[in-house]
C-alpha cells in the first residue's frame, strides 16, 4: 500500500471518529433532554409565540395518529444538536487544523465561536422577535368565523425552516471574512456588489419566508445589515492575514 493510500485511510478514519464523537454527543444530550424537561414541555415551548397570538385558550391539533408523539421527539432532537454544535463545529476543526498554516488555525477558533454565537442569535431574533410579529400579523387577516387551529407537524416543519433560514443568515458576516481571508475575493470587490446583495436579499426572504411583507422585510433588512459588518470586519482580518502570511514567508525562508 503506498503512502498516499495510508493517508487517504487514516483521513477516512479519523473521519469516522469525530463523526461519531459529534453523534455521541448528539445522542446523550438527546436522551437527556428526552428525559428530563421532558420532549412534550419542549415543544410546548416551541409553540409559545404562536399560543400567546391565539390566546390562553388556543390549541394545536395532531392529524396523524404517531404525530403527538414523534413531533415532539423530532423537537428534541432538534434541540439536542443546537445544543451540541459548538461540539460538533469544534470536531469538524479539529479534523481540518492539521491542514491549515499556523494563521489560519488562529483564526479558526474564533471563526468557530463566532459562527456558533451568530447562529444562535439568529434563531433567538427568529423566536423571540419575528414570531410574535408574523404570527399577530396573519393572524389579523383570518376572519372571524374562523378558528385557526394550527397541525403541530406543519407548525415544526414551518418553526424548523424559519430556524434555519435566519440561523445561516446571520452567518453572513463569517462568510464574507472568510472570502476575504482566502483571498477570492477583495472588501473593495464585495462593498462594489452591494446593490445585487440588497436585490438578492429580499428575493431569498421572499422564498424562504411566509407570503407576508413583515417577515420578509426582518429577514431581508438583518442580511443587508449583517453583510456591511461583514465588510466592516474583513478589512481588519484581510490586513492582519497578509501580515502574518508575509511573516510565515520569509520566516521559511
Amino acid at each position: 500500500m503506498s503512502d498516499a493510500q495510508e493517508s487517504f485511510i487514516s483521513h477516512l478514519v479519523e473521519l469516522r471518529e469525530r463523526l461519531m464523537r459529534a453523534g455521541a454527543a448528539v445522542l446523550v444530550l438527546f436522551v437527556a433532554l428526552f428525559f428530563y424537561p421532558g420532549s412534550g414541555y419542549i415543544y410546548d415551548l416551541l409553540a409559545a409565540p404562536l399560543i400567546h397570538v391565539m390566546g390562553p385558550n388556543a390549541q394545536l391539533i395532531a392529524t396523524g395518529v404517531v404525530t403527538p408523539f414523534m413531533i415532539p421527539v423530532k423537537v428534541t432532537a432538534v434541540a439536542a444538536f443546537m445544543i451540541a454544535l459548538p461540539y460538533v463545529l469544534y470536531q469538524a476543526w479539529a479534523f481540518v487544523a492539521p491542514g491549515l498554516y499556523e494563521h489560519e488555525k488562529k483564526l479558526a477558533a474564533p471563526l468557530i465561536v463566532a459562527s456558533t454565537f451568530l447562529f444562535f442569535a439568529g434563531v433567538g431574533f427568529c423566536y423571540f422577535f419575528v414570531f410574535g410579529k408574523v404570527f399577530a400579523f396573519i393572524q389579523g387577516f383570518a376572519p372571524k368565523s374562523i378558528s385557526p387551529m394550527p397541525d403541530i407537524e406543519a407548525y415544526f416543519n414551518f418553526v424548523l425552516t424559519m430556524f434555519i433560514a435566519f440561523g445561516v443568515t446571520f452567518e453572513i458576516p463569517i462568510v464574507v471574512i472568510l472570502l476575504v481571508r482566502m483571498g477570492i475575493v477583495s472588501v473593495a470587490r464585495l462593498a462594489d456588489a452591494r446593490p445585487y446583495v440588497i436585490v438578492g436579499a429580499f428575493i431569498v426572504a421572499a422564498v424562504v419566508t411566509p407570503p407576508d411583507v413583515i417577515s420578509q422585510f426582518m429577514l431581508a433588512v438583518p442580511m443587508c445589515i449583517l453583510y456591511e459588518a461583514g465588510l466592516f470586519f474583513a478589512r481588519f482580518v484581510g490586513t492582519r492575514a497578509k501580515e502574518e502570511a508575509a511573516k510565515e514567508e520569509s520566516g521559511a525562508v
